[in-house]
């Protein structure tokens, strides 16, 4: 049985599930003040992105950071999954009309910011080690 509960836990399937319900929750909490529809709306926006930055954020870091030598390996790889997943999150949400976008967008670019400089050390460290 732990085998399966393996495979689930390492399906880019679970990944990107987790991160839409994740995220849109918080999207949907963080608009509740709103007339509905807006948290909704606000929420599968969120999660929508929140699952296509999760599909591609871990192959994104490790292919940049494979282009680069010594500490811009280690630091290009977060800068740039904070720029544009802050680009496209408030964009989006602009465009949308999300009522709070400042409060949605916060959580899920700390999430993909945090885990792209975790990642990326991680991919630093066994590179230098």
């Amino acid at each position: 049985m732990s085998g399966v509960r393996e495979r689930i836990l390492r399906s880019s399937v679970t990944h990107v599930a987790v991160a839409f319900l994740a995220m849109g929750s918080w999207a949907a909490f963080a608009n509740r003040a709103h007339p509905m529809p807006a948290p909704i709306t606000a929420g599968v926006i969120q999660g929508a992105i929140s699952a296509c930055i999760t599909l591609f954020l871990k192959r994104g870091i490790e292919l940049t950071a494979a282009n680069l030598q010594g500490l811009a390996a280690l630091l290009v790889p977060p800068a740039a999954a904070f720029i544009v997943s802050a680009s496209l999150l408030t964009a989006i949400h602009v465009a949308s009309g999300t009522p709070e976008v400042g409060a949605t967008v916060a959580i899920p670019l700390c999430v993909s910011t945090g885990y792209a400089a975790i990642y990326s050390f991680a991919l630093w460290r066994a590179r230098n080690a």
